[in-house]
């Protein structure tokens, strides 16, 4: 097996493909466009040491290799990378293989809820206050980056990924209120004592 199709795709390497696909470029370039176009939101480069392992990861399986070193008077030395051919093959069928089918990706979110009774009735309703007035901030600051975004005229498919976060947090929202409002009624509450007897009770198999 090759060193590219040995590699571990990540939303990072995904990303620093795409971008390379466009035009060679150094390590903080790519940070800096990656920023520039919002796309921060749905990829952590928020970490160079983070981006600068994975470029290497990249180099070491074939997918990018080095354009040129240079060096000027305001910056340090740098290394321009651009996209091999193996790398642009990688990087279509990432995409595709991202796009059609879902996983569980394993978000904190749902993680936490599974043991949310640990919180109590009135703890879990606090804190899932605190979310919801938070996503509602969210979505706030959504529709205001959309109202620039539409004032700049940019192409849909551009933007895809703030619509679907969009989507996803007004979701999110309505279900996590709906939660607090059964709290709050009453209709979802429980103490300790009601949980005991399933303590020992696997919610798959019933043993």
């Amino acid at each position: 097996m090759t060193a590219s199709a040995q590699f571990k795709r990540t939303p990072l390497a995904m990303a620093l493909l795409g971008i390379l696909h466009l035009e060679p470029m150094h390590p903080y370039a790519i940070q800096r466009r990656i920023k520039e176009w919002g796309k921060d939101k749905v990829v952590n480069v928020g970490q160079r040491a983070g981006l600068y392992k994975t470029i290497a990861r990249l180099q070491e399986a074939g997918l990018v290799a080095v354009r040129e070193t240079g060096r000027d008077q305001q910056y340090p030395e740098r290394t321009v990378y651009e996209i091999t051919e193996a790398g642009r093959a990688a990087c279509a069928t990432w995409l595709a293989d991202m796009v059609a089918v879902p996983r569980n990706e394993f978000p904190e979110f749902p993680a936490a809820l599974s043991f949310l009774m640990l919180l109590g009735p009135d703890g879990a309703r606090e804190e899932l206050t605190r979310r919801a007035d938070t996503l509602q901030s969210i979505l706030t600051e959504m529709g205001e980056d959309a109202v620039q975004a539409a004032s700049m005229h940019l192409p849909r498919v551009v933007m895809l990924e703030d619509e679907y976060l969009r989507a996803m947090t007004e979701a999110e929202l309505r279900w996590v209120r709906s939660v607090i409002a059964d709290l709050v009624a009453g209709t979802l509450t429980w103490s300790w004592e009601s949980l005991a007897p399933h303590q020992e009770t696997s919610p798959a198999t019933g043993s």
